[in-house]
């Protein structure tokens, strides 16, 4: 993948859009990169970019198009239904791009952005944070071939993020890193949702069945008082506990002793206390930097946006079959006790 004649850039000039929760934290990490500047922040509220780049010393935008030409990379952090908007617009003038996840709201939308992308040469990245969670680097040194997986993503209620429902907000999450590690095509999907809190899918759960064998059972939520992200992984090699949020990994694996019999033991983990999102800026401007395949590309943000769909799909099969699982007309102001 080339842009440049040259392969390493001695400044990347950096634009962060979308200056809310996750954009302040693009820029804050992107302050701590050498050989990164940060020429712009756009967000369609000046006083928000301002507030956000305070100390930066760089431009402040209310129309990010207004970026173009003077950056090399962005970070794009705007709601979902903007992403192939905003992204279209920096991929046709030839800007490298780190789109927060979900890359879009269609499979169109996806593709198009991905053949943008291809077609010059350019770094689309999609930020699924997740991956670089130092226990799901871990993970990737230990485990085999999952068989069964069971995992579970439940946050108490925010207003950010309620622009999609839970399967895109909080599960696409959990999608990309079972697709990730099983590695294999998905046969069948089975799920249910409701609505609690908004006019979408506020909790959810899926059984996904793979060609390898494989199932996993995923659940979320955003109306659950207190924050679990955990994912068990299941294998003939062993058993894999992730704690997502407290970044822990237990790993027991098979070992045969001097009689011959076999023992459950506990594996040695060495899980370097990393910054996750710090880690997936990094790798984003390693990859503009010297040419690279980002390690979460367009096509994984791809391949977990179907899925997503494919259980929103089955979620609206389920409403038409079961009427209770239509959910709540909810009305007025709800609130979650403790």
């Amino acid at each position: 993948m080339h842009k440049t004649t040259s392969n390493v850039r001695k400044e990347i000039r950096i634009g962060v859009v979308g200056t809310g929760h996750l954009g302040r934290y693009h820029i804050q990490k992107y302050r701590q990169i050498q050989g990164c500047r940060i020429i712009g922040v756009a967000d369609v509220l000046e006083q928000n970019a301002r507030s956000a780049a305070e100390g930066c010393g760089c431009g402040i935008f209310t129309d990010y198009r207004d970026l173009i030409g003077k950056i090399d990379a962005v970070s794009i952090a705007v709601p979902t239904a903007f992403h192939h908007e905003v992204a279209s617009d920096f991929l046709d003038a030839g800007i490298d791009v780190l789109l927060e996840k979900p890359i879009a709201t269609t499979l169109q939308e996806a593709d198009d952005l991905v053949v943008r992308a291809a077609a010059k040469g350019l770094i689309l990245q999609i930020g699924f944070v997740e991956r670089f969670n130092p226990a799901i680097i871990a993970l990737g040194g230990v485990i085999g071939t999952p068989l069964f997986i069971e995992s579970h993503r439940l946050h108490p209620f925010f207003e950010r993020g309620t622009d999609v429902d839970v399967i895109l907000d909080l599960m696409v999450h959990d999608l990309d890193i079972i697709i990730h590690f099983v590695d294999s095509p998905v046969v069948s999907v089975e799920a249910v949702g409701v609505s609690v809190l908004s006019d979408k899918v506020d909790i959810a759960n899926a059984r996904l069945s793979f060609a390898s064998g494989c199932v996993a059972n995923i659940t979320a939520s955003r109306v659950t008082g207190k924050l679990l992200q955990k994912t068990r992984f299941f294998g003939i090699e062993g058993y894999h506990a992730v704690d997502f949020s407290k970044r822990t990994l237990v790993s027991l694996g098979r070992k045969t002793d001097a009689e011959g019999k076999i023992q459950i033991v506990e594996n040695p983990m060495d899980i370097k206390p990393v910054d996750p999102l710090e880690e997936e800026i990094r790798a984003f401007v390693q990859a503009v930097s010297d040419r690279s395949t980002p390690p979460v590309s367009g096509e994984d943000g791809r391949a977990a946006l179907e899925l997503a769909l494919r259980i929103n799909d089955a979620i609206d099969r389920s409403r038409k079959l079961y009427p209770a699982f239509a959910g709540l007309q909810t009305t007025g102001e709800w609130t979650i006790a403790p």
